[in-house]
């Protein structure tokens, strides 16, 4: 188990937010804390602790007044700390190169991977061919949806028809380097962690996943330790005494160890 930070950018700031208010109109979100330093800031910080794989990820769509803002300060983190952070948030084939060379180890992507509710393996292996298998991260950040784990995209506000499994985990770990998955319905409300989503990813546990969501104390560090089989790795965000919480960044690396 490894801790792996977060860097989350929206309008420009760098934020935590919770994750099912995020809405495109108005870019609006329900912010739990607005940083006042910047993204490069956080990358530093990152890189003087030697936390590698952490992600940016930028929550604003490319249509957004503030897109280029927010695509700035991403930049400006990935010059910080080169090759010690991922990037998500809007990745084509188009655009991913820019950021393999800006610094980022690895593209972060889900929204151009699925298409009318279904993975698009066109695209992906397109994506494939553009940045390689080992520079890419497949994001299945997942909601619950009559009984099941639904893969969400579009900033998390589109549900897909593909449903997060051991098969779909199966299918698609042979197009990418790590999986990363954000459990939405919890993701920025600090209030215990997706039990069952993370039994099934410890209990898939073939290439690396990263587990975001929910996390508010050393016990919910402890349970994911142990349902994750000590295999799955994990974000803390607004718990995080770096983004406004109690939990200290110093006792949360020595907790993953």
């Amino acid at each position: 188990m490894e801790f792996r930070p977060c860097i989350d950018i929206h309008n420009g700031s760098v934020k935590q937010i919770v994750g099912g208010s995020l809405r495109d109109a108005a870019d609006s979100a329900q912010e739990n804390f607005v940083s006042e330093q910047d993204a490069a800031f956080y990358a530093r910080l990152y890189r003087a602790y030697g936390i590698r794989n952490g992600h940016i990820i930028l929550l604003n769509p490319a249509d957004s007044p503030y897109y280029a803002k927010t695509k700035e300060q991403a930049l400006a983190a990935l010059r910080a700390y080169p090759g010690g952070l991922q990037v998500g948030g809007g990745v084509t084939p188009q655009n991913a190169g820019g950021y393999l060379d800006a610094g980022a180890s690895h593209v972060i992507v889900t929204s151009y991977v699925f298409r009318d509710g279904r993975i698009q393996y066109d695209r992906l292996r397109e994506l494939v061919r553009k940045v390689g298998k080992k520079n890419l991260v497949l994001d299945l950040s997942a909601r619950r949806k009559d009984g099941r784990y639904l893969i969400v995209t579009d900033r998390w506000q589109k549900y897909t028809e593909t449903a997060l499994t051991e098969s779909t985990l199966d299918e698609l770990a042979d197009y990418c380097d790590e999986f990363l998955v954000h459990a939405v319905d919890v993701e920025g409300k600090a209030n215990g962690i997706e039990e069952e989503l993370a039994a099934l990813l410890g209990g898939w546990g073939k290439i690396p996943v990263t587990y975001a969501g929910g996390v508010h104390s050393f016990e919910d560090l402890r349970l994911l330790k142990e349902l994750g089989r000590d295999r799955v790795h994990v974000t803390v965000g607004s718990a995080l005494d770096l983004f406004g919480g109690t939990m200290k960044l110093e006792d949360v690396l020595a907790a993953v160890k």
